[in-house]
């Protein structure tokens, strides 16, 4: 769906839909607001995971690790387009705010 991410952040757009995304990419592709897990402490995760097993340890015996890292976004100009206005609350608790 990313690669969609334009198509859907239109749509939602045209019907004046305030959509939360789960990538941050959707909301510098123009889109409300995202909440997801960190991509790249993912990807870092994931190369301590290929070192461990590169390094001898079965993937098996290996923990199930869960996200440890969340993300925040909000895009104004978005916000402004659909008539909303961001309490000040919500936007101190962005981890990036898009103007």
């Amino acid at each position: 769906m990313l690669s969609q991410r334009e198509r859907i952040i239109a749509l939602a757009a045209r019907h004046r839909i305030p959509a939360i995304y789960v990538l941050r990419d959707y909301v510098t592709a123009g889109g409300l607001m995202s909440y997801g897990t960190s991509m790249s402490d993912s990807y870092r995760q994931a190369g301590i995971y290929a070192g461990r097993i590169l390094k001898g340890e079965k993937p098996g015996d290996l923990p199930v690790m869960l996200p440890t890292k969340f993300e925040f976004a909000i895009n104004l100009k978005t916000a402004k387009a659909l008539g909303l206005e961001i309490p000040d609350k919500l936007l101190a608790l962005a981890d990036e705010v898009i103007e």
